[in-house]
């Protein structure tokens, strides 16, 4: 072993935990020092506050209207938390971040029951929505009132628009709303076309009433958004993005990070760039011996089989997270700011530590 640590490379300067292990974009970081000049009103009563609405308008439509959180665990429980009604679930696929990365924060925060769907994708199909219809009307059961998807999805899937369309049009007809949790919508974006009409296409043109827009993972210093495509479902909006713990008294610090992102489709750019560098990572570590896929990244994670005694050697030389422990599959993720030496460097790593 200390003849083979001998020969590696120096540890990436950056390592593959997750895109919100990295830093703000120097974009944002000025962005923030700009609105940091006097003072302004609170709650969102200010001119930063303002653009941002007007650029989410850009991007969404005119008539859609959109709220700044703090982070995505509190953003999917006030979209979720205007949407349901009293006895109402929530459907969602079994690796949804809602049922399984929020401590049951939708089901704490709301008292509303989350409904999960076995997929081996993350993804959720039409046909496991209309099994459900048999609850319905049923005084015994929680009503499946809402359902939630995520795009990008926690195992680095994509729905397609008309895969969307195809949820959205059931569960409009069964009665239900489409909440679209996008913590990791600009690596979506950014794979299905980076561009404004792409981001339309599996949102507002699929039929899609609330997204969860994410700015965080994508550059941001923190915060998130919440952005109602159907106007109705904001009118309690404001209070209860209030009741949520999710109303920014310096708003204008948050919307300054989004005016940053979302200018010249700078959110879209960086996104694109995680992903490349998620295929790089792919393409320089998949013939390695005793390296397995399942298949290739779709967006900006990885997700290996390695060989069991390799992988706790090379976690302790560059830090990344398990995923499925029982495979021996890790997830190994790439941000805004990789760099090809990053993944050079980590490649020769894997090579070194699983292939030895």
């Amino acid at each position: 072993m200390a003849a083979m640590n001998a020969s590696l490379p120096p540890a990436p300067a950056r390592a593959f935990a997750s895109d919100n292990a990295a830093g703000a974009h120097p974009a944002v970081l000025q962005a923030v020092l700009e609105a940091n000049e006097g003072h302004a009103l609170a709650y969102g009563a200010d001119r930063w506050t303002a653009e941002a609405q007007a650029r989410f308008r850009d991007l969404f439509g005119p008539t859609t209207e959109s709220f700044l959180t703090w982070n995505g665990t509190g953003a999917n429980v006030m979209a979720l938390g205007t949407m349901v009604q009293p006895g109402d679930a929530v459907v969602c696929s079994e690796w949804a971040h809602i049922a399984v990365d929020e401590t049951g924060a939708p089901e704490r925060c709301l008292g509303t029951k989350l409904l999960p769907q076995p997929t081996t994708t993350a993804k959720l199909v039409p046909e496991q929505l209309e099994h459900l219809a048999h609850l319905q009307g049923v005084q015994h059961h929680a009503q499946p009132g809402v359902v939630s998807i995520t795009q990008s999805t926690e195992l680095g899937t994509l729905y397609t628009p008309d895969e969307v369309a195809a949820l959205c049009d059931t569960a409009h007809r069964m009665g239900m709303r489409v909440h679209l949790d996008g913590a990791r919508i600009a690596n979506a974006t950014a794979a299905l076309g980076g561009t404004v009409a792409a981001l339309r296409a599996f949102t507002v043109d699929a039929g899609v009433d609330v997204v969860s827009f994410g700015g965080t993972k994508v550059g941001g210093l923190g915060g998130e958004a919440v952005v109602y495509l159907d106007p109705t479902l904001a009118r309690r909006a404001q209070y209860v993005r209030k009741q949520v713990n999710q109303l920014p008294s310096k708003m204008r610090f948050v919307a300054a990070q989004f005016n940053a992102l979302l200018h010249d489709q700078l959110w879209i750019t960086l996104a694109d760039h995680s992903n490349r560098m998620a295929t790089r990572l792919y393409e320089a570590t998949r013939t390695v011996p005793g390296v397995a896929y399942d298949a290739a990244p779709q967006v900006n994670s990885v997700f290996p089989l390695l060989p069991a005694d390799a992988i706790a050697p090379l976690r302790d030389w560059c830090f990344f997270w398990d995923w499925d422990v029982s495979r021996n599959q890790v997830r190994w993720m790439t941000a805004w700011d990789t760099t090809e030496d990053d993944i050079d460097r980590f490649a020769a790593g894997v090579r070194a530590f699983v292939a030895g």
